[in-house]
């Protein structure tokens, strides 16, 4: 939680980056804030204080980011740490979560989604915190009363229940920190991960299934980490390599995701690499055709693409419902699995309120900050 004593320390070998973020953190009501140029200066600090948080640069002389991080989940292992780096690379993004990242901002970026990822490290810093504490006097109790243990598990449920929400919001903020370099990324997440939710539902899925697949659709996008700016913000149509270059998305996606021990992440790592296979079998990156595709990504290639025509991209302007619908009509058994989008159009009714309600929630897009307009 934000608190002026709230001690963050900031690692960069760049002076104008660590005023930068000073200023960004002062502003934002964290005013105890330390300063290192480098990975010993900052591992000198931590022996001598203690820090909830701090934020890191990925490569600096004398020792990267990466081993700063490594160092500091031996040495501290209850602190928070975010990546603040120029780098805007997938395998270094994925071994920075591995080792505890709590984010990963890639520069240049906004005063807010600074401050969003500090608030979420430190939220769910207490929570863990609060969780350990618990779990250890859990312990306790069982060995001395196990009468107690029923209201005590109670309890933990509440705790864990407290995670879950908070690694959602975590889990929106990494996808939208991975994807910030366009303005309608949180508003197309948001809308695109409702729309699975709904659809998982009305094909027949239960609701507890439902939930964690709108929550795993968050991050179908995340591997767009490893896409350069100057294929991913063009306003005209891509080269054939340019094009080949993008589809690259979904296996760094399924990469980032896979591999771990998480039941969310893992679906999500399907539905990244799932989401652009088509019905026919000539979609991306692996061909599979009808039901080789999970049915998570055949919900997630209809809720996608139905918000790719619905919205505004770099490349044009949104089209309208009539032209949409017809667009997508034209990929039913070859794009899209027919049974699947047949439900998604027969609901769409109760697909436009969740669009209006998503886009009234959407507050105005923000021109991102560069380091020299933010002082």
């Amino acid at each position: 939680m934000m608190s002026p004593i709230t001690p963050i320390l900031v690692v960069d070998d760049e002076e104008s980056i660590r005023t930068l973020l000073g200023r960004v953190l002062g502003r934002g009501g964290y005013k105890n804030v330390s300063m290192a140029s480098s990975s010993d200066e900052a591992r000198k600090l931590l022996a001598d204080d203690v820090f909830e948080l701090m934020l890191t640069d990925m490569r600096m002389p004398g020792g990267s980011g990466l081993e700063l991080l490594e160092k500091a989940r031996e040495e501290h292992p209850y602190l928070a740490t975010l990546m603040v780096t120029g780098v805007d690379d997938a395998e270094l993004a994925e071994q920075a979560l591995g080792l505890g990242a709590y984010g990963y901002l890639v520069k240049p970026f906004r005063h807010n989604e600074v401050l969003v990822s500090v608030s979420n490290a430190l939220r769910r810093r207490q929570l863990e915190s609060e969780s350990r504490a618990h779990s250890e006097e859990l312990e306790e109790k069982v060995r001395e009363r196990t009468s107690d243990l029923w209201t005590a598990l109670q309890r933990v449920e509440q705790r864990e229940q407290d995670l879950r929400v908070s690694q959602e919001d975590t889990i929106e903020r990494l996808s939208i920190a991975a994807e910030f370099r366009d303005d309608e990324t949180a508003s197309h997440i948001n809308r695109m991960s409702h729309y699975c939710g709904s659809l998982a539902g009305w094909v027949g899925l239960d609701r507890e299934r439902s939930d964690v697949i709108r929550m795993a659709s968050i991050m179908h996008d995340v591997g767009k980490i490893g896409i350069p700016d100057s294929i991913l913000l063009k306003p005209g149509k891509l080269t054939p390599d340019e094009y080949a270059t993008m589809q690259q998305h979904a296996e760094f996606g399924y990469r980032i995701l896979s591999g771990g021990k998480s039941e969310l992440l893992d679906l999500a790592a399907t539905i990244a690499l799932t989401h652009h296979e088509w019905y026919d079998g000539t979609g991306y990156p692996r061909g599979l055709r009808g039901d080789e595709i999970p049915i998570e990504g055949r919900i997630a290639a209809i809720a996608d693409v139905f918000d790719a025509l619905t919205s505004d991209r770099v490349y044009r302007k949104a089209y309208g419902l009539i032209d949409a619908i017809a667009m997508m009509n034209e990929g039913r058994g070859t794009q899209f699995d027919p049974e699947f989008l047949d439900i998604f159009i027969d609901h769409l009714d109760e697909v436009l309120e969740v669009k209006h309600h998503e886009e009234s929630l959407a507050s105005p897009p923000s021109h991102r900050l560069l380091f020299d307009a933010a002082v």
